[in-house]
């Protein structure tokens, strides 16, 4: 077996990420659109964190900002914060069975949004709909595919 360093993955990942991140939804599903950019980018902290970290999370979460038209470093901070936990953690999470991984992730995707809430609570900005708590369920119930389909790109298997 063969492996392709394939280095432009990252990028191009990120950027499919933020688009289905603006994929138009009908307003009934808006609530249940799950957090892309935090998905691909907890695979990539998982799997390749020498070529990410805590300042490309910033920087990814301020274009983040000015993509989706929200407060700037909002998306920052959130991305930052779920950084620094995979980070912390890293070396338990990578060797999880594929389902308890996604149970973490859920679990990072649920501290994720408890901070999203915060900032729109101290912001003043009304509270959004019960539905929206189901995103991190979505998100957790998206990673084993999600997982299975970035890595096999990212290692290019070959027969």
């Amino acid at each position: 077996m063969s492996r392709v360093r394939r280095p432009w993955l990252l990028p191009v990942s990120l950027a499919i990420a933020l688009l289905l991140g603006l994929l138009p939804l009908p307003q009934v599903l808006q609530p249940f659109r799950p957090y892309w950019l935090a998905l691909v980018w907890a695979y990539w902290l998982l799997e390749d964190h020498e070529r990410v970290g805590l300042g490309v999370a910033f920087a990814l979460g301020l274009i983040a900002d000015i993509v989706f038209g929200s407060l700037l470093g909002e998306q920052a901070l959130r991305l930052c914060v779920m950084t620094f936990i995979l980070q912390r953690f890293r070396p338990q999470l990578r060797f999880f069975p594929l389902p308890q991984q996604s149970l973490a992730i859920g679990g990072l995707l649920l501290n994720d949004l408890i901070i999203a809430a915060g900032m729109h609570a101290l912001l003043g900005e009304p509270v959004r709909s019960w539905l929206w708590w189901w995103t991190p369920l979505i998100g957790a119930v998206l990673w084993p595919p999600l997982f299975v389909a970035l890595d096999t790109l990212r290692l290019g298997r070959r027969g």
